[in-house]
């Protein structure tokens, strides 16, 4: 009995899923080796979240300690492998985090399956995810970006679970609101936010009757400098062979410049934050074309002027980009298929710097600093080139599609009922 070219598709998509999964867990069992981190990479999930798992199961957040950075949210998600008494506490995260990087990849393909869309989204968080070796399984940002993965796929069939996933996110890592800064203008937006704001409030309200000091992490966030992988710390490491005396110490969870400028470099990084913030407000303002890819487009362009203009680049962070980029793939109406691929090599050179050769950036030898000029190179130019695209494809005011596919989705029939008003 023949089959249909989606559902070849599908089994395709679902082979490549296992085969990938199981040589990600291949890697995971043999971390200990040098090439892998030497055994670094999962220790974070083993020793660092296993250690406040034991502070939340006791009803507060981990006061006074310099490595808690996380909002209130990221509590019940470290708690979250008690589901499995029967597992060891990594055992436990390992697997919960398969599982929800399987749901992802289930929302992506019934999204793609749907008229109108591509099956290309699933693919790249398909093949993308395990450029990052091992990592992502020892790392809690698989789960946040299912958060804003399903924000953005719920959104043209239910606006206040697009709001409602959103806040969720942003609970437990910030960035997932800003999946929300592309929705259309009207009615969506209103409804979209109240949402959100409604379900914030909510849970925190629980977060807070729950746990004590919820927003402890405060206090640790305003304290760090740059890391080394950001794009000022790729200056500061090229500022080494120049004579600049900094040096680069563990700190706050990560390695960090410290020494002269260190602050001014900063202080450039959040001026640059805001500035990127105001641009994304005056494309707002100014958008009067929405497509059902503006709102993927908008949060991914989003997400990359935030992480490239940050202080801090860790590599977990790829993970959050190919997943709003696997997002935009799944709608034919993208203009982010070039910046895909450019996310994509990025993703490729972020394992080369860590952990394969992460001695190498820490000491900023010509090598550490060629990889970190190409992966930001990369980063940047993804950034530029996103919010460059969204910028064009939003002011014009065009015709809209009728019928077929297009005209069934409630996103564009109501953006398109707006066209030509603030």
């Amino acid at each position: 009995m023949s089959t249909s070219p989606k559902h070849r598709r599908l089994f395709l998509l679902t082979l490549a899923w296992l085969a990938t999964r199981a040589l990600m867990l291949w890697l995971l069992a043999h971390d200990h080796l040098r090439p892998l981190g030497g055994g670094g990479v999962s220790r974070e999930v083993s020793n660092l979240y296993f250690r406040w798992y034991g502070v939340l199961s006791h009803g507060t957040f981990p006061v006074g300690d310099r490595l808690w950075q996380y909002p209130p949210g990221a509590g019940p998600v470290l708690l979250a492998p008690a589901l499995l008494p029967a597992l060891t506490y990594f055992t436990a995260f390992v697997a919960l985090t398969l599982a929800t990087d399987a749901v992802i990849t289930i929302a992506l393909a019934r999204a793609g399956t749907r008229p109108g869309r591509a099956l290309l989204g699933a693919a790249l968080w398909t093949a993308a995810l395990p450029l990052l070796l091992h990592l992502p399984l020892v790392r809690y940002d698989v789960q946040v970006t299912a958060f804003a993965v399903i924000s953005l796929l719920t959104l043209s069939r239910s606006t206040r679970a697009c709001g409602a996933m959103a806040a969720l996110g942003a609970l437990v890592k910030v960035w997932p609101a800003l999946a929300l800064i592309g929705t259309p203008k009207g009615r969506t937006t209103r409804q979209t936010w109240t949402s959100a704001v409604v379900t914030a409030v909510a849970m925190l309200m629980l977060l807070v009757a729950a746990f004590g000091d919820p927003f402890g992490f405060l206090r640790q966030q305003g304290g760090r400098g740059v890391q080394i992988e950001s794009l000022g710390g790729t200056v500061l490491g090229l500022a080494r062979h120049a004579g600049w005396p900094g040096t680069a110490r563990y700190q706050y969870g990560a390695m960090e410049f410290v020494g002269p400028y260190v602050s001014a470099v900063a202080a450039l990084s959040l001026a640059l934050t805001v500035a990127a913030f105001g641009l994304l407000l005056l494309w707002r303002v100014r958008a009067r074309h929405w497509t059902p890819a503006t709102p993927y487009d908008a949060a991914l362009a989003a997400v990359l002027l935030f992480t490239v203009t940050s202080r801090v680049i860790s590599p977990q962070y790829m993970v959050w980009l190919l997943g709003l980029a696997a997002v935009c793939l799944t709608s034919r109406h993208t203009t982010q298929r070039p910046v895909a691929a450019l996310i994509v090599a990025a993703t490729a050179v972020s394992t080369v710097v860590y952990p394969v050769m992460y001695g190498e950036v820490i000491h900023s030898t010509w090598t550490g600093c060629l990889l970190m000029l190409v992966r930001n190179g990369l980063l940047a130019a993804a950034a530029a080139l996103s919010f460059t695209r969204l910028w064009r494809s939003g002011p014009v005011v065009t015709g809209w599609v009728t019928s077929g596919a297009a005209a069934r989705d409630p996103i564009l029939v109501h953006a398109g009922s707006r066209a030509g008003r603030p």
